[in-house]
């Protein structure tokens, strides 16, 4: 996917209504999760499982991805978090 034609949210846009939902790509634009919820500054994001089901939660600094959206309006991000490495990190609890 060439990103470099999506236009990038504000951070007026960063509002779990705009974000959660949007799908997580790493440089490869490999598909390493869905944000699940944001948590104060936090993105919670559900790495691995499949279709919602055994994905672990995880959270990252909102300053980690950068949010975007493609041509046909849909809101995405892109990280250089690998999902191995999302995957490794400690279970978000609420």
């Amino acid at each position: 996917m060439d990103h470099s034609n999506h236009v990038r949210l504000t951070s007026d846009e960063l509002t779990p209504t705009v974000l959660e939902g949007a799908t997580i790509y790493d440089v490869d634009d490999n598909k390493i999760g869905t944000i699940s919820h944001m948590h104060g500054s936090e993105i919670v994001i559900d790495v691995g499982g499949f279709l919602g089901i055994g994905a672990k939660p995880v959270a990252v600094s909102a300053g980690d991805l950068d949010f975007m959206r493609d041509e046909d309006g849909e809101v995405h991000a892109v990280t250089d978090w690998t999902k191995d490495r999302l995957k490794a990190m400690p279970e978000h609890r609420h």
